[in-house]
């Protein structure tokens, strides 16, 4: 009796440790699951101006819900009101100077360009003598060639300026030529034209949502001074967002684009969501795994994975983890 009791402990102590090597068996033999962590990201637009000037008002704080279109920035630039009164003073002079060309010169201008020529004959003739004089003094070695150089360079330009002088004395006369007429015309189109581009800058004071979205930072305060092109406020596009992963290669277990992951959103509770892969590309090569032996290692890349959700997710936003769990066949 007593050997069939031990008889009977001994195979129960056998199914034990059969079952207690089954069992690890099956722990070491199961496919290790890899937890892969990545977070969400979402298109952002940076909000700048073409135009320096001080913050002067904010039509919106950070975390504020935006649409496309309303106003969030207002920029008090005194450079653009300058250029502005610049602008309309061009125009005014160049109508001025093409209401001219048009309907001819008055008498005193007539006048005025007579005596000017007058003047500009007797300043020629005085020169013309100083010429000749200086000419001959030259020829007889007496002065240098530099006071010869200096007086025929007077006396050309004496020339110049009478006939410059008659020139106008001729238009005024006889009123401008077709050419100056339309060069006249063309100033006025000109000055048009760079009133109307300072005027655009009137809208650039004034800065829009690109997008849909949040806001997500604002950098400069009220009062400060921006310049051109500075970025002001960043607004993040909730309706465009993805999930970005760095996967070392040989954990991708043949992962390619089109394939549908599920991902667990802590943040959410949790949340499940299925996400479809649509870019899976190289890093740069500092993000190379370096084998630390030369025997059974190499070195591995670093592969970045985006993926986009299958459908809106509420709550999400940018920044916050996702968790991509796969099996280690």
């Amino acid at each position: 009796m007593k050997k069939n009791y031990n008889l009977l402990i001994g195979v129960a102590a056998l199914v034990v440790i059969i079952l207690v090597i089954s069992i690890v068996g099956y722990l070491v033999s199961r496919p290790e699951e890899i937890v892969i962590q990545g977070e969400a990201e979402a298109t952002e637009y940076r909000v700048s101006g073409k135009v320096p000037g001080r913050i002067e008002e904010f039509r919106a704080k950070e975390g504020d819900r935006i649409q496309k279109g309303d106003t969030l920035v207002i920029i008090d630039s005194p450079e653009i009101r300058s250029k502005i009164a610049e602008a309309n003073a061009a125009k005014a002079a160049a109508t001025a100077q093409k209401d001219k060309a048009m309907n001819g010169a008055q008498r005193e201008q007539i006048s005025g360009a007579y005596q000017l020529w007058q003047k500009a004959i007797v300043g020629e003739e005085v020169m013309r003598k100083s010429f000749e004089r200086i000419q001959k003094l030259h020829q007889e070695k007496v002065v240098s060639d530099q006071k010869y150089d200096e007086v025929e360079a007077q006396y050309r330009a004496a020339v110049a300026t009478r006939k410059a002088a008659k020139s106008q004395y001729d238009m005024a006369v006889h009123g401008a030529r077709q050419e100056d007429k339309d060069a006249a015309v063309a100033l006025v189109e000109r000055a048009d034209a760079a009133v109307q581009l300072v005027n655009s800058y009137l809208d650039e004071i004034h800065l829009t949502a690109p997008a849909n979205g949040i806001v997500a930072d604002i950098y400069p305060k009220v009062g400060e001074l921006v310049g051109q092109g500075a970025p002001i406020m960043t607004i993040q596009d909730l309706e465009d967002m993805w999930f970005t992963f760095n996967i070392r290669e040989d954990r991708l277990k043949g992962l390619q684009v089109g394939d549908h992951v599920q991902l667990n959103i802590p943040a959410l509770n949790g949340r499940s969501v299925s996400a479809t892969v649509y870019y899976l590309a190289a890093r740069e090569s500092y993000a190379t795994w370096k084998a630390t032996r030369e025997i059974g290692e190499f070195d591995t890349r670093t592969f970045e994975v985006r993926a986009r959700p299958d459908s809106p997710v509420e709550g999400l936003r940018p920044g916050m983890s996702a968790i991509f769990t796969m099996e280690d066949k």
